[in-house]
């Protein structure tokens, strides 16, 4: 077993991970840019780090600065959480070249299933189904139209070089296809340091749904069930959840084998995700594999009962999976809202600022992961995710219930957050219904009636405390009035 690991990550991830390790007894190694001197994962943690200023280039990007952190401190073990350099194969391969163990799969398999032509061809060679389009990056906008004319509209523009739904975009018509092919380039570039571009027919009204996998040094994967995210802004994920409520016995087998299938062709080790688009009649094709851990992974720790972060430490030292496939067994049903720092309003603008009031969720099959505390800043440099707010119940009814109670508990002030638009989806005929698609957001949000604006809500909060305060002081703010201090009088005059 490892017994000391570098953090490579910060907020409520890096958390997530110095927890598990704590559990496991393994110690902990944090790392922080100026802007994070203060946060949460940095006191938790063993030992912590400065590794340079905000900006992520100057800091958590930096992968000599990493490295040497981890050796310095006699660290075995690299856990990288996700985004930042979680799928960045040099990462994995300056880990491994220091002679230590990066939690994850290798850098062979980043690159690979990272180039999303190769990933696809690796997806066609085992007989899973991809989306019409090319199989090479396509670098100038003539190519595109000769391929689009010949695939047919709609289609879907996607950076070749990175994921997360950055510089994607959908193209219903030829007139448009100039004006989004400069958007998408010029997108990919600033996010990817590549241009060129993949075409792939569009499904219309497609569901993202997702297989979590888990593989170890042995060849042995196992699957763990799938995530319907298809509730997304600007093709980034906002709620997922499992079981996926379109998602029947037949689909979830058919889309299981081929998870299955791609992970045993690419020589999977450790956790990841094949994800997948479906369509109203129940074909699928094959999007992409991340490789990493996922942020949605609570949904299914929660329906599994197994954790994620501690069975990656495990496979990471070369341990075997402790379970068959037929031993993995789901409960109920989870679901999870991304609270993010952004103006919903505003077309999810993000904004920082300084949490002025907080109060998160508790109670039955509540879950939260976050790295907030009460005047905690939210940087402006780093993804607007703030805390996952997750809820598990016997079935989809009874998770939807205690999701919308714990969305009514929770309160985050001092800047705009994405709890409003939760709170509307999640009381959304069409939603809790499960009639939904990748095309949810723009169809459903915002509502056309306005509906009570978050801050009001938090105005009211502050206001209803100073007057709770103001006219029924607690007894302990005077100790005269206290009812020890009665007793104590009665006391003295006997």
């Amino acid at each position: 077993m490892l017994h000391k690991v570098l953090v490579a990550n910060r907020g409520e991830i890096a958390v997530r991970v110095i927890r598990a390790c704590r559990e496991m007894g393994i110690r902990t190694v944090a790392v922080y840019s100026d802007v994070d001197r203060t946060a949460m994962h940095v006191r938790m943690a063993d030992e912590a780090f400065l590794i340079g200023t905000a900006a992520p280039s100057a800091s958590y990007l930096r992968i000599e600065r990493l490295v040497e952190t981890a050796k310095r401190t006699g660290c075995e073990a690299v856990h990288p959480g996700y985004g930042f350099l979680s799928e960045n194969a040099d990462f994995a391969q300056a880990v491994a070249d220091t002679g230590l163990v990066f939690v994850g799969p290798p850098a062979s398999v980043q690159r690979s299933l990272g180039s999303k032509t190769e990933a696809r061809r690796i997806a066609a060679s085992v007989g899973v189904p991809v989306a019409q389009g090319t199989m090479d990056p396509v670098t100038d906008v003539a190519a595109a139209r000769e391929v689009c004319d010949r695939v047919g509209y709609p289609i879907l523009l996607k950076p070749a070089g990175g994921g997360g739904g950055k510089g994607m975009r959908i193209v219903r018509a030829a007139e448009d296809l100039a004006d989004a092919w400069r958007g998408a380039t010029g997108e990919a570039q600033t996010a990817f340091g590549a241009p060129a571009l993949l075409i792939e027919r569009y499904i219309e009204h497609g569901r993202h749904v997702e297989m979590q996998i888990l593989a170890d040094e042995a060849g042995e994967v196992r699957w763990l069930g799938e995530r319907d995210c298809s509730v997304q802004r600007r093709h980034q994920k906002l709620i997922e959840e499992t079981p996926g409520p379109s998602v029947d016995d037949d689909l979830r087998a058919r889309l299981a084998d081929a998870a299955l299938r791609i992970a045993r062709a690419a020589r999977y080790v450790n956790a990841g995700t094949c994800e997948f688009l479906v369509a109203p009649d129940g074909t699928f094709v094959f999007l992409e594999v991340n490789t990493r851990l996922q942020v949605e992974h609570p949904v299914t720790e929660l329906a599994t009962g197994l954790d994620l972060v501690a069975l990656q430490l495990r496979v990471a030292a070369g341990e075997r999976l402790p379970f068959a496939q037929d031993e993995v067994v789901r409960h109920g049903a989870a679901i999870e809202c991304r609270v993010t720092a952004e103006d919903a309003r505003a077309g999810f603008l993000p904004a920082g600022g300084r949490v002025d009031l907080l109060r998160l969720p508790s109670g039955p099959g509540i879950r939260v992961d976050s790295a907030l505390e009460l005047g905690t800043w939210v940087p402006d440099e780093y993804d607007p995710l703030i805390a996952k707010v997750v809820a598990h119940g016997r079935d989809r009814a009874e998770a939807l219930a205690r999701m919308r109670r714990a969305l009514r508990e929770t309160l985050v002030g001092g800047l705009p957050t994405s709890l409003p638009f939760h709170a509307h989806v999640l009381a959304e005929a069409d939603f809790v219904a499960g009639r939904y698609d990748t095309g949810y957001v723009g169809e459903h949000w915002p509502p056309p009636e306005p509906e009570l604006d978050d801050r009001q809500t938090i105005a009211a909060a502050i206001a209803a405390v100073l007057a709770a305060r103001a006219t029924h002081a607690h007894p302990a703010a005077d100790p005269a009035r206290s009812p020890w201090a009665a007793a104590a009088r009665a006391e003295a005059l006997e």
